[in-house]
């Protein structure tokens, strides 16, 4: 079986996005440099242009993860992504009830009704031996609290919010103790990678 891994772009001083869900100065990293990296998906955009540095951080991100588990919110957020993730993998959306609409044909997305634990079970089963991403701060959080989340890689990003939505909110089994952090420096982003340690 593959890694849990949830990843974000953070501010210094901790916000994911603005009160109004803004992530405008978190996601520069993605349009700041000259590597063209294609997205796989047709939701959002058909490309990143990253740095050198950055580079293989995002294609491992697109490359490394055959499931993502992400929560209701999100997924209103972003309209669905138009009915395709840009990393065009199967998506299981964690959610009290099903949307008015879905699920539709052709579509990568499962509606999970039973919880997070199903729903990175269910990931896991399509993953394989490759990774499951766990997308959203609140998704994010109750599979830390659930003990399921193996990797935490944060994008951090030089800039202070002052307000907003945090990463690591609600932590119900705190203290996580995170093993030494791998660390990539790319233009305006710092790539952290931590493995929880159990």
């Amino acid at each position: 079986m593959g890694k849990v891994i949830t990843q974000l772009s953070m501010s210094l001083d901790g916000f994911v996005a603005s009160p109004t869900d803004g992530v405008e100065h978190l996601f520069d990293w993605y349009s700041n440099g000259p590597v063209r990296i294609e997205t796989p998906g047709t939701g959002g955009p058909a490309a990143f242009l990253v740095s050198e540095a950055s580079a293989d951080h995002v294609r491992e991100m697109i490359d490394g993860s055959a499931a993502l588990v992400v929560g209701r919110r999100l997924f209103d957020h972003t309209g669905g992504w138009g009915g395709s993730h840009p990393l065009d993998a199967p998506v299981f959306v964690v959610t009290h009830s099903v949307p008015d609409g879905w699920p539709r044909e052709d579509t990568p997305f499962t509606f999970v009704t039973d919880g997070v634990e199903s729903a990175i079970a269910q990931a896991s089963a399509v993953a394989g031996d490759k990774a499951v991403g766990v997308a959203g701060p609140n998704i994010a959080q109750q599979a830390i609290n659930a003990g399921l989340v193996d990797e935490i890689r944060v994008d951090l990003v030089p800039v202070l919010l002052g307000a907003g939505i945090r990463f690591f909110d609600n932590l119900s089994g705190a203290p996580v103790k995170l093993d030494n952090p791998r660390i990539i420096e790319g233009d305006r982003v710092t790539h952290l990678y931590y493995r929880v340690v159990r």
